[in-house]
């Protein structure tokens, strides 16, 4: 027996529905127009992966997936990730930079006779810098996950010349 849909031969004759398209099977005659299927059809493919706006956003996310963008094919080709996954490792380098130079001062202070009432000092300094490293973090996702080139300062230079190469 074959469906009057899609002329698919149907496995079983007793069959209510074709079980390719889905349209409802009966006796009609074959003048008649057919029915239209109970579902429709599934979408095709239309790409795959992650959009540039979103693989550049999530490169922030830790070096892990900055490292892997700058690696997997599709993405090592696109401008606008490359540039923010460089700059997501430059901006994770400077953050352990400074937390390391205020931890290691803080030690040193902390040793010095006399000077250990300033101590408390360091733990705030370290506080305030995470904080400012933070928003700049969350600004650096939303400008990237809006398509944006958002170059920080320092180290955007740096992750442009790096993109572009």
């Amino acid at each position: 027996m074959q469906c009057s849909v899609c002329h698919n031969e149907v496995a079983s004759p007793s069959a209510a529905f074709c079980n390719h398209c889905g349209a409802p099977l009966s006796a009609a005659a074959p003048d008649v127009p057919p029915a239209q299927p109970a579902y429709p059809p599934p979408p095709g493919v239309t790409s795959a992966g992650l959009s540039p706006n979103a693989a550049a956003a999530i490169s922030y996310v830790t070096i892990i997936p900055a490292i892997l963008f700058l690696i997997l094919e599709p993405y090592n080709k696109m401008p606008l990730v490359r540039f923010h996954s460089f700059q997501s490792i430059g901006l994770a380098v400077l953050w352990f930079a400074l937390w390391f130079v205020v931890m290691v001062l803080g030690m040193f202070v902390a040793f010095i006779p006399g000077v250990r009432t300033i101590f408390f000092v360091f733990p705030m300094l370290n506080f305030v810098v995470s904080i400012l490293m933070f928003i700049l973090w969350l600004v650096a996702i939303i400008k990237a996950s809006q398509g944006e080139w958002f170059k920080l300062p320092i180290i955007g230079d740096f992750a442009l010349k790096q993109a572009q190469s």
